[in-house]
């Protein structure tokens, strides 16, 4: 038996570990969505202290009353390609970014009355028939490889308009990336469990030794201030964004089956689920759709990335995971402790989430990998990636003129190859001799 102080201690740790991941997982795609709408770094550092409020509201609320799962929820990668398509598509007919973010607004609010429509009048159980092995390991192996790029940009220290390649940025970057995959698979004990906390706390140290501190200077925080309410201002909707809202929607529940799959093969040791727990997780995904939206943060769902992290640490208990989103809510409301925070060096926060991602690609080859692969499903997912990640590599320049609503669907790798995969399989049936 335990004694109470080493519990303490253990679930300190743990809390801390969770707390670390939710916050490395949360900092880089504000980075990213201010340098797409040229923010300025008061906008950012705004941004981030409601992505943070928002990252942990919605984590506590899903793990309590959703799937009831320990999984984050954080800024979706979906939504990042949409921020991006739209972006450019927006600013098409003359409109400001900040038109285009409140346009993007109505589109998040959307996404979420269609995702607590499919869970209250319980649809949402009623598709999971289309997300078979196929389509869920489709979807975490696309995910991954749309996300990969963004995560290797900010190793390389390239992020935000900066074209060269820093070295030393890099090479600390490569540090941290071997130390949490490193102890994640060779040591034993604590080390294996806290390999994340570590890896990012070498990194840190290495970073700051090596490059320097990375924090900017952005004026005088005041100590204590509540997260901005609608701060790009009132949603505009528009007719055009009802069928995205719809699509991402439906592909949204993919990644509710892809999470819940995920991280419960890593916490039992088999992917399982319950119609209520997909019902529920959908409810309270539109819900979080919504609080995203007020807070004009990027959406979030489901991050399948969490089980990555699981599996690397070997920490499976919820109440940890619970603690450290209540105290991410709480962090968020001290300016100063989010600027301080949010200091961890990007090539050092991406350095870790790429590590968790090689757990989720993993997991994705083994779920396709988990039927035959015979001629049928090789020709869906060949045909799949190559025109999904094949989009992935085109500018949203060159689908200029096209109306918006083609533009937001078709320059979505990640959408348009998930969407391939499913009426693929659907429309060709497997031979039953």
């Amino acid at each position: 038996m335990k004694e109470p102080n080493q519990s303490f201690l253990g679930a300190t740790l743990e809390t801390t570990q969770w707390f670390v991941f939710l916050l490395a997982s949360s900092v880089a795609l504000p980075i990213v969505i201010g340098s797409i709408f040229d923010l300025s770094f008061t906008q950012v550092s705004g941004l981030m202290q409601r992505t943070f409020f928002v990252v942990g509201i919605t984590s506590f609320l899903q793990g309590m009353f959703g799937h009831k799962l320990p999984i984050m929820e954080g800024p979706a990668g979906l939504w990042i390609s949409i921020f991006a398509v739209m972006a450019y598509s927006g600013a098409q007919p003359g409109k400001s970014y900040i038109e285009t973010l409140q346009t993007l607004e109505a589109a998040m609010i959307l996404t979420g009355v269609f995702l607590l429509v499919f869970g209250v009048f319980r649809l949402a159980h009623r598709v999971l028939f289309v997300f078979t092995p196929l389509v869920t390991g489709a979807f975490l192996f696309l995910l991954t490889v749309q996300l990969s790029g963004t995560f290797l940009q900010g190793m390389l220290g390239i992020q935000q308009q900066v074209e060269a390649i820093h070295v030393d940025q890099t090479a600390v970057a490569f540090v941290t990336f071997c130390t949490v995959l490193g102890l994640s698979v060779f040591a034993k004990g604590w080390l294996k469990s806290y390999a994340v906390l570590i890896g990012i706390s070498v990194g840190w140290l290495l970073y700051i030794g090596w490059v320097g501190s990375t924090n900017e200077s952005g004026g005088e925080s005041s100590f204590i201030s509540a997260p901005d309410w609608l701060a790009w201002g009132t949603p505009h909707f528009e007719w055009g964004i009802v069928p995205l809202a719809f699509i991402t929607a439906v592909i949204l529940l993919s990644n509710i089956v892809a999470s819940v799959v995920a991280v419960s093969h890593s916490i039992y040791g088999k992917p399982s689920y319950s119609y209520n727990q997909i019902n529920q997780g959908s409810s309270f995904l539109g819900i979080t759709h919504g609080i995203s939206a007020m807070f004009s943060s990027i959406a979030n769902v489901p991050l399948a990335s969490s089980s990555g992290f699981i599996h690397l640490t070997g920490q499976k208990k919820k109440a940890p995971f619970l603690y450290a989103s209540a105290l991410l809510i709480i962090i968020a409301f001290f300016p100063s402790l989010v600027a301080l925070i949010s200091g961890i060096p990007s090539p050092v926060a991406n350095a870790a989430l790429l590590a968790t991602f090689v757990q989720l690609m993993g997991l994705g080859i083994s779920n396709i990998a988990s039927e035959t692969l015979d001629e049928r499903r090789l020709t869906i997912l060949c045909i799949s990636f190559l025109l999904g990640i094949g989009l992935m590599f085109l500018p949203a320049e060159v689908f200029k003129g096209m109306p918006g609503i083609v533009q937001n669907l078709m320059s979505n790798g990640l959408l348009v190859g998930t969407v391939l995969v499913i009426i693929m399989e659907q429309l060709w049936k497997e031979s039953k001799t």
